[in-house]
C-alpha cells in the first residue's frame, strides 16, 4: 500500500469515529468549539503516530481525546473560566450529532443541561470515568487502560461520580412526558408574556432556581432561587416591549424546541438563534429555568437550526 492510499486510509478510519469522539469531547468538555478543537487535536495525533502498531483504532482514539481534553479541564485557563456560578454548558439541538449516543436513560441524562452542570462538581478524573462507563459502556479493564489507573481506582472513581452527582439531583428526576413538558412550558411563556406573576409561581417548584449568563456582559451567572423571584425576573424578561426589541435588532419569533434532550423555547431573529431559554422539570413543575443569550453559546445552535424544519412558532412576532 503506497503513502497516498495509506494516509487516504487513515483519514477515513478517523473520520468513521469523528462523530462519536465529538460527543465524548462535548460531554467531557460541555462546549462544543472546544470538542471539536480537541477532536481536531486527536486528529494530528492520528496523522503523526506509526498506525501499523495501533491494533484497535477505536480505543486508541478514544484514549487520545479523554486524555486531551483533561488535559484542557486541568488547565489554568480552565479553572478560571468554570468557576462555580460562572459557567453554563453550551447548549445543543436535538439532533446534533455531537449528542451522541441517546439510546438508554443514562446516555440521553449525560448531556442533559442538568447533569453536564452537575458533572462540574467532579473531578477531572471522576467525570472522565463515569461518561466512558455511563454514556459509552466501556468497561472498567478498558477505562484503566484509557486513563493509566487500576480497575479498582477506575470502580472507587465511578462510585463517588454517582454518588455526588445523585446526591445533587434534584427530587423528582427521570424523564417527562413530553406532551406534559411541552404544555407546561407554553403555559410558562404565556404567562410570563402576560405578566400573570401568580400562575408562574404556581407553575414553579417550591425550590426552584433560575440562571442567567445575562447575555454575556456579566463575569458571574445571574442565579435567582425563588419562586417569587423567579416570577418577577421572568415575566419582565419575556413579555415583549419596543425597547426589547431595538436591543435585539428586531422582532423575534419563540419556538418550542428540545436541546440537549430537554424542553427549551428559543428566540429566532431571521435565521439566527439570539437566546433560549430551557427547562427542567420535577413533579410535574418546572424546577430550573436557564437563559442563554450570550452570542458565543449560541453558535452551533443557530447552525443547526438554519438545517432545522421547525413547527408553527408559538410567537410569531415577540
Amino acid at each position: 500500500m503506497d503513502s497516498t492510499t495509506t494516509d487516504r486510509f487513515g483519514i477515513s478510519r478517523f473520520e468513521a469515529s469523528r462523530s462519536r469522539l465529538a460527543s465524548l469531547a462535548y460531554r467531557l468538555l460541555g462546549s462544543a468549539a472546544d470538542a471539536e478543537d480537541a477532536v481536531q487535536d486527536a486528529f494530528l495525533h492520528w496523522q503523526a503516530a506509526d498506525r501499523q502498531r495501533i491494533e484497535v483504532p477505536e480505543a486508541w482514539l478514544t484514549k487520545v481525546v479523554t486524555n486531551l481534553c483533561l488535559d484542557r479541564l486541568r488547565s489554568a485557563q480552565a479553572r478560571r473560566e468554570r468557576t462555580v456560578g460562572a459557567w453554563l454548558p453550551e447548549p445543543l439541538l436535538d439532533g446534533d450529532p455531537m449528542l451522541g449516543p441517546a439510546d438508554t436513560v443514562e446516555q440521553r441524562e449525560t448531556v442533559s443541561l442538568a447533569v453536564l452542570t452537575l458533572m462540574e462538581r467532579l473531578s477531572p478524573l471522576e467525570r472522565a470515568v463515569y461518561l466512558l462507563r455511563e454514556a459509552f459502556s466501556y468497561s472498567h479493564a478498558e477505562i484503566a487502560g484509557f486513563l493509566g489507573m487500576t480497575e479498582s481506582a477506575s470502580q472507587q472513581h465511578l462510585h463517588r461520580a454517582r454518588r455526588r452527582i445523585t446526591s445533587a439531583r434534584r427530587r423528582g428526576g427521570g424523564e417527562t412526558d413530553p406532551a406534559s413538558a411541552r404544555r407546561l412550558v407554553e403555559e410558562f411563556l404565556a404567562a410570563a408574556s402576560s405578566g400573570r406573576t401568580e400562575r408562574l409561581v404556581a407553575l414553579l417548584t417550591d425550590d426552584a432556581t433560575a440562571i442567567s449568563d445575562g447575555a454575556g456582559l456579566t463575569r458571574t451567572l445571574l442565579r435567582y432561587d425563588t419562586p417569587q423571584r423567579i416570577a418577577a425576573v421572568a415575566r419582565a424578561g419575556l413579555k415583549p416591549t419596543p425597547a426589547k426589541r431595538r436591543l435585539a435588532g428586531g422582532t423575534s419569533a419563540v419556538h418550542y424546541a428540545l436541546v440537549n434532550g430537554g424542553p427549551a423555547i428559543l428566540f429566532v431573529l431571521g435565521d439566527r438563534v439570539v437566546g433560549a431559554v430551557t427547562f427542567d422539570i420535577a413533579d410535574g413543575r418546572i424546577a430550573t429555568v436557564r437563559g442563554i443569550a450570550a452570542p458565543a453559546r449560541l453558535t452551533r445552535l443557530t447552525g443547526a437550526w438554519r438545517q432545522y424544519e421547525p413547527g408553527p412558532p408559538l410567537i410569531t412576532q415577540w
